[in-house]
């Protein structure tokens, strides 16, 4: 028995959630803050409220009058300059406000309008909702101020302009010469968009003028609208591939909340990122999560790397350890074993069996191993977009031990784990671009990689678990060289945890997470495995 490292069958800890929520009835209660006594409405808002209220503000916001219209929101300073940008920055005029049926204090609408620049007119539509809310303080019927009651894809900090493009249009290719474009592809919207703000002009275009949405708040490119007039565009070679784009696209889309990626562990290069989720955002790329058990495979290689176990050395899967007040237990599936070998514990995805070695390691180890072997944390990739390259910080304490099975303080994406996955299986860390570096000589992250020892107990870990282990079932099927590692990781406020996985086939790592989709082989599995199949 490994030093500090104590045995229990007393149920996990968890880290705690606090909520809450209100409502208040309708009532009239006196005000007293000014001591007249008068009269301050609560409750909802009755449908008359709705009306009148709804339609003064559309009105108001029809006249071009954003100060009337800020004024019948319940946060004017806010509301104020979106509405004014709307007639002025973004030269929206002839505006038609529309309502259609409300719904309790919901009332949707279509906007009807014309964006003018310099000669150049188009019109515009879309449809939008706003909610009519009571005022907190003045008792008043308002608008609920959302950035989105004045077009659906604003959020905070977002405004609308027309002008001259930021940046000349891309056409966007595929390493095969396949324009890629964001209707056939629809997660690769906000990925063109941030490609066309950092290379559109050195791909040789012209700008356009067209109505976008500016993101002043988080940086992000430009979102065009409409466009008034069409610019050149000039031709920007990717490294993805239009196959596995399309059935990385296909993957996500049975899954609410997920996202995969897959690149080339020869070159890493990326072939495939995709997202299928709410915010549009690119989870796949930027997303900060925990990766619980595909952070073993890091593991394997720090324990395997300091020579404190190996393949088939030691690694033996109790039923629960307690590691300084933190109990740690297995799934009720895994059946306890002493005498497990690291292999076994792998393919099982046992976590005590690693939680075990928590006292042989430095509180820095498997940061200075996903940093100086893996590439990861240092805040240096450069893949030719916005990118968050991992994090597995230096802790003591019972973050230490949770580090070990990818919860604790690590955070991940899919993008990071896919090169988890191919840094393991070449021994070389090839940090992921997106564009070729010739397009701008950017100085990509460099890494030491693993030794070929090392590798080659990776790779028999990760083919036993993908061939007989949790992974077997989402890869079944599959040919070639392939090897998996599953994981489940647990969130404060979750009753369901994520699903993670990452796998390998041939010359294709892929990874995938999916917010509550349960155990790593039951949804994050199917879209790794989808991806895998369709190949490059």
């Amino acid at each position: 028995m490994r030093k500090g490292v104590k045995r229990t069958v007393v149920g996990t800890v968890f880290a705690g959630m606090v909520g809450a929520a209100g409502y208040g009835a309708f009532t009239f209660v006196s005000a007293m803050g000014d001591g007249s006594g008068s009269e301050v409405r609560t409750g909802p808002p009755s449908a008359d409220e709705v009306e009148e209220t709804s339609g003064d503000f559309f009105a108001a916001w029809e006249k071009a009058d954003g100060t009337a219209a800020a004024a019948l929101t319940n946060n004017a300073a806010a509301a104020q300059p979106v509405l004014n940008a709307f007639g002025q920055e973004a030269r929206i005029t002839e505006v038609k406000i529309t309502p259609g049926t409300v719904t309790g204090t919901t009332v949707p609408y279509a906007v009807k309008a014309t964006v003018s620049y310099d000669g150049k007119s188009k019109p515009l539509a879309y449809d939008s909702t706003l909610t009519v809310v009571r005022g907190k303080t003045t008792g008043k019927a308002l608008v609920d101020w959302e950035p989105s009651v004045v077009h659906p894809d604003l959020k905070d900090g977002d405004t609308l302009m027309t002008g001259p493009s930021a940046q000349p249009p891309i056409e966007a290719v595929d390493r095969d010469g396949k324009v890629l474009t964001a209707k056939k592809y629809p997660s690769l919207g906000p990925i063109l968009d941030e490609l066309r703000a950092k290379y559109g002009s050195k791909a040789g275009g012209t700008p356009g003028v067209e109505l976008a949405i500016r993101h002043t708040k988080s940086g992000a490119a430009d979102t065009p609208l409409l466009t008034l007039a069409e610019g050149e565009p000039g031709k920007l070679t990717t490294t993805l591939s239009a196959t596995a784009q399309t059935a990385a696209e296909k993957a996500v889309g049975a899954y609410d909340e997920s996202s995969v990626v897959a690149v080339k562990p020869s070159t890493g290069e990326v072939l495939a990122v995709a997202n299928n989720r709410k915010d549009g955002w690119n989870a796949a790329f930027l997303g900060e999560g925990a990766p619980g058990s595909t952070m073993k495979i890091l593991t394997a290689a720090t324990l395997i790397d300091a020579g404190l176990t190996s393949e088939q050395g030691p690694a033996p899967c109790p039923d629960s350890t307690l590691w300084e007040g933190q109990t740690f237990k297995n799934l009720d599936t895994i059946e306890p074993n002493e005498g497990a070998t690291l292999a076994e514990t792998f393919a099982r995805s046992c976590n005590t069996g690693f939680i075990e070695y928590t006292d042989e390691l430095k509180a820095d180890s498997v940061t200075k191993e996903a940093q100086e072997r893996f590439g990861l944390g240092k805040n240096n990739w450069k893949t030719g977009v916005p990118s968050f390259d991992g994090s597995v910080p230096a802790v003591e304490g019972p973050d230490k031990a949770a580090n070990l099975i990818g919860q604790g303080k690590v955070q991940m994406n899919p993008l990071n784990m896919a090169s988890v996955t191919a840094t393991a299986i070449t021994g070389t860390f090839r940090q992921p671009v997106i564009v070729p570096q010739s397009l701008d000589d950017r100085e990509l992250a460099t890494a030491d990689g693993l030794s070929d020892g090392t590798v080659s107990q990776l790779r028999s870990m990760m083919n036993r678990t993908a061939v007989s282990g949790t992974a077997a079932a989402a890869m079944s099927g599959l040919s070639g060289s392939i090897g998996a590692k599953t994981g489940s990781a647990e969130v404060d406020g979750q009753s369901v945890a994520n699903s993670w996985f990452t796998g390998y086939r041939d010359d294709v790592a892929a990874a995938a997470m999916s917010e509550q989709g349960g155990h790593g082989g039951e949804t994050a599995g199917p879209i790794v495995a989808a991806v895998l199949r369709a190949g490059e």
